[in-house]
């Protein structure tokens, strides 16, 4: 199995790059914003169950296909583009519905896990980082490369998905400050929702290939 070396050089690396504001954190301040923190928190769950395909893709080889195929590559990027601006556009048409606490849009648990996931899987960044990053820190002759590969994959979901938390948490916390004046967490929630179109626009107009 990987060394203990290679192991702890992957989670600095990994919570370095984790911590950095990203599209995974603007989507779950976005959402945590315009839902609160139990939309955020499931949010940040779906998103980290929906990175563990990329995952399994890049241990078995399939990731770097997929990474090396510009048509792949922009028809995912374009997919999740588009629905994170659905989902902006869902947030600000529903913001005055959290105003009495009472919502009429979709947001049982289950479809926020579902809509997390869906940008979790459909974010070619994680695909990209994970063919380029994850076998920088196998070893070849401590064992089964997948196997390595399919830990350090699960050592930054697991990382993504607690420091994600922590900015659900924060983020909805905000929210409840807002949540006192129904003028304020209307336009908090419209704001969330403007995040996330912001986002999808900004990852549907980013480069195509990984590099």
């Amino acid at each position: 199995m990987i060394s203990a070396e290679h192991f702890v050089a992957f989670i600095v690396t990994a919570v370095v790059i984790i911590v950095i504001p990203g599209p995974s954190v603007l989507f779950t301040i976005g959402r945590s914003l315009a839902l609160g923190r139990r939309a955020g928190v499931l949010s940040v769950l779906g998103n980290a169950l929906g990175i563990l395909p990329a995952i399994v893709a890049v241990a078995f080889g399939l990731g770097a296909v997929v990474a090396a195929s510009v048509v792949a590559f922009t028809i995912i990027k374009l997919v999740g583009a588009a629905y994170l601006v659905y989902l902006g556009v869902q947030a600000i048409r529903h913001r005055r519905d959290h105003v009495a606490g009472t919502v009429t849009g979709p947001t049982s648990s289950g479809r926020l896990l579902w809509q997390g996931f869906v940008v979790g899987i459909t974010n070619p960044k994680t695909l990209a980082f994970f063919v380029a990053v994850l076998p920088q820190f196998v070893d070849p002759a401590a064992g089964p490369v997948w196997a390595q590969l399919l830990l350090l994959g699960l050592t930054f979901a697991a990382l993504a998905l607690a420091c994600d938390s922590v900015w659900a948490m924060a983020a909805g916390t905000a929210r409840g400050w807002f949540a006192r004046s129904p003028r304020r967490i209307s336009t908090l929630s419209g704001t969330g929702g403007v995040m996330m179109i912001g986002l999808g626009g900004t990852l549907a107009l980013t480069g195509t290939k990984a590099a």
